[in-house]
């Protein structure tokens, strides 16, 4: 788990910093305060860089652009990955790449901890080549400039930083995101993350997949009942004609088994909720909006549910909202009597354009829904 924030270049936030996160943080601020992105640069942490997660962050933003006449690979690789880079700027020092790890707090103030931190740059590179006795290419190496001004020779790569080892990618492959040394896959097992359109349907067939038949089954089944205390089972079923499957829930009170699908957007927003969580052992949930599509009379309940799990499977949650009655829902559970796991609102401000935190206790945040302070 992460016991500090650090962020550093990412989009909006040219360096911000949470001094301390607990098991469950939830998320308030403005529009464009920066609350999503937080939760994707978790995600490039918790994914250790992976492509296919920088992938899906880019094409979430409408922000992944593919080769055209007028762009070669190389521009739209370089036009994509900007993206993610305060200001999209294009730099090769090492100041100017994306962080995102821990703080350590020493006697000589905050310092980034490098061995728990992740980063993303832009680098320039020379590419030798050593050939056999034909002029055929046996061995090619590669070798960083960091002069900011050279560009003789050199080529444009993209290097990422992870437990203490440099990858260094180039950027010449039409396809260079898909390339086979990372996992096939837009699913991760150390962390789960939903977005306010929610999760695709594959990935949601395959988090039921991993918990069919077992103790997590049971925790889904519990959670529905929030919605539906009749709920006995559900299944995914494979639509004729089509390769993937529909959700469908079985009652207590009729042998009919229905498309949960019909029973309207909460039960589905807390089906994916759940199956989200129950498959992010020992890692991390990602909730952007958590209010979306429920009542606010069901959110507590289900902040229950998440206090509860995230301290038996030991998942960290990050989640942000708009609402009030999210709010509200929080603070109950984070101050009931029987409740153990840590917790702790975090609220945005923008404070002449650098983006600062505002950590607010359980206690504090009772205080402030007692008297109806403004916390978003």
């Amino acid at each position: 788990m992460l016991d500090s924030l650090y962020i550093k270049n990412y989009r909006n936030l040219k360096e911000f910093k949470i001094d301390s996160v607990d098991q469950i943080n939830l998320i308030t601020g403005k529009n464009n305060t920066g609350k999503s992105t937080i939760l994707e640069a978790i995600a490039i942490y918790a994914s250790k860089g992976d492509l296919n997660c920088i992938l899906q962050l880019l094409e979430n933003r409408g922000e992944y652009f593919r080769q055209t006449e007028l762009n070669n690979a190389i521009e739209s690789n370089i036009r994509s990955l900007s993206s993610l880079f305060t200001n999209r700027i294009v730099k090769f020092n090492k100041t100017d790449a994306i962080r995102v790890g821990e703080i350590n707090h020493t006697l000589f103030g905050d310092e980034i901890s490098f061995e728990k931190s992740i980063s993303l740059r832009f680098v320039k590179y020379i590419e030798e080549h050593q050939t056999d006795e034909q002029g055929e290419i046996i061995q090619r190496k590669r070798i960083l400039s960091e002069n900011e001004n050279e560009n003789k020779n050199c080529k444009i790569g993209f290097e990422i930083y992870v437990d203490g080892t440099p990858l260094m990618l180039p950027l010449t492959r039409e396809r260079f995101f898909y390339r086979t040394v990372y996992k096939n896959s837009t699913y991760f097992d150390n962390f789960q993350f939903i977005r306010t359109g929610n999760i695709g349907r594959e990935i949601i067939e395959k988090l039921f997949d991993n918990i069919a038949l077992t103790e997590k089954e049971n925790y889904v089944i519990e959670a529905l009942k929030i919605i539906e205390p009749k709920t006995e089972r559900i299944a995914f079923i494979k639509e004729e004609n089509s390769r993937l499957r529909n959700a469908v829930i079985k009652l207590s009170d009729t042998s009919e088994v229905l498309p949960l699908k019909s029973m309207g957007d909460g039960i589905n927003h807390i089906l994916t909720t759940i199956l989200a969580l129950v498959n992010a052992d020992n890692g991390f949930l990602l909730i952007d909006e958590f209010e979306n599509g429920l009542h606010y009379t069901v959110q507590e309940q289900l902040w229950k549910i998440i206090f509860k799990l995230s301290q038996a499977l030991n998942i960290q949650v990050f989640a942000t909202t708009h609402s009030n009655d999210c709010i509200s829902g929080f603070e109950s559970i984070l101050n009931s009597s029987g409740n153990t796991v840590k917790g702790k609102l975090i609220r945005l401000d923008n404070q002449n354009g650098e983006i600062k935190s505002v950590e607010y206790s359980p206690n504090e945040l009772m205080i402030a829904n007692e008297h109806n302070i403004e916390t978003r």
